[in-house]
């Protein structure tokens, strides 16, 4: 897959199912035996596992935003640098909901098949992000 295609799928990935909740378009982004690690630790194989990952995060935090800050791409593979905002709506963490905005830091990195996206793996600030939730203004946005 050419570098124009994955920059598009990552876009996607993160405009249109991220910001959006829209899981209808996992089959136009994600093989149906994606692997995905999410930035708050979690592991999903497939669509409906997946889907179900998207609900957790829209339950902590229904104004959950990526942004992605940068791009890069080697063969198969592109690694997205980003920041992460949202408000604290839902149990995470063993954390009960504080309404307190956050935003943290984090990194993805996106393999490919022949057409969609076949894993991702993100890493999250976590520790700033609990210290945020958990109201030491040092690392608040």
């Amino acid at each position: 897959m050419d570098r124009d295609r994955q920059l598009v799928l990552v876009r996607r990935f993160y405009d249109e199912m991220w910001n959006r909740f829209d899981t209808s378009v996992l089959d136009q982004l994600l093989e149906p035996d994606v692997r995905f690690r999410g930035s708050l630790g979690q592991e999903k194989v497939g669509h409906e596992e997946f889907g179900e990952y998207v609900e957790f995060i829209r339950a902590f935090a229904p104004d959950f935003h990526n942004r992605v800050d940068q791009t890069v791409s080697e063969g198969d593979t592109t690694f997205a640098r980003l920041t992460y905002t949202g408000t604290h709506r839902g149990e995470v963490f063993g954390r009960s909901p504080t309404g307190r905005r956050f935003s943290y830091a984090g990194a993805a990195v996106f393999a490919f098949s022949d057409r969609l996206i076949a894993s991702v793996w993100v890493l999250g600030d976590i520790h700033g992000l609990l210290r945020q939730l958990d109201g030491d203004d040092r690392t608040a946005p």
